[in-house]
């Protein structure tokens, strides 16, 4: 199976010269839900920012076969309409769709995070978990087939917390996509395919979720 994300020597330091990054290399299959787990200050965040485009690194490769959407840590700092389907909506905008096509497309990606009977919902009327779905929606609707998430369940219930990893898990399942999530909560490994554990910039260890969770639990890295 070939790789959708691949990184090999990766560095980056901020422009005060503290390094965040030190030789990070990792890949995921397409097709693959994996987690990636580590200490606060370990590099996790600026990894997906990283392979988001979001930031450059000073050396190392980066390889992403396919389309990237992100959801953030709060998704209120990246839903910008007014009503759920709006938002949608608004990510189709540069690709000049004609009216049906986006309705249309705006529906599927709805209906794939079970969110359809809210499409006039206004955004301000959402839990926390819905609007991480339709994040995930708005990826869906530009057709991204790898999704990077960064804690999105770290301001959420736990009720809440386990829908939104399940609904990943079963989009990955189902829509064969690509998913790399960001996580400090162990119990969420039990839905992954695999888990990398990053620490003082690079990968020490990744393989099966439940011995890695074990791992980190013996080392208090929650």
């Amino acid at each position: 199976m070939s790789a959708a994300i691949a990184v090999d020597d990766l560095l980056f330091s901020w422009p005060s010269g503290s390094q965040v990054l030190s030789r990070c290399s990792l890949e995921i299959a397409q097709g693959e839900f994996c987690m990636l787990l580590g200490a606060n200050g370990s590099g996790k965040s600026t990894l997906l920012r990283i392979l988001a485009g979001l930031l450059q690194s000073q050396s190392g490769r980066v390889s992403i076969d396919g389309s990237v959407g992100f959801v953030f840590q709060n998704p209120d700092h990246q839903l910008v309409m007014p009503t759920v389907g709006a938002d949608v909506a608004f990510g189709l905008v540069a690709e000049k769709l004609p009216f049906l096509q986006a309705r249309e497309r705006v529906s599927e990606s709805l209906a794939a995070v079970n969110l359809a009977h809210l499409q006039r919902r206004p955004i301000y009327a959402l839990s926390g978990g819905q609007k991480q779905r339709v994040a995930i929606a708005g990826a869906i609707a530009r057709r991204c087939n790898i999704l990077l998430f960064d804690e999105p369940t770290a301001l959420l219930d736990l009720e809440s917390q386990l829908d939104l990893v399940k609904q990943v898990q079963q989009l990955v399942q189902n829509r064969g996509l690509t998913a790399l999530w960001v996580t400090h909560r162990l119990i969420e490994l039990d839905y992954c395919d695999r888990a990398f554990l990053l620490d003082q910039g690079r990968v020490i260890d990744q393989g099966d979720p439940q011995r890695l969770k074990q791992q980190i639990s013996s080392l208090a890295y929650q």
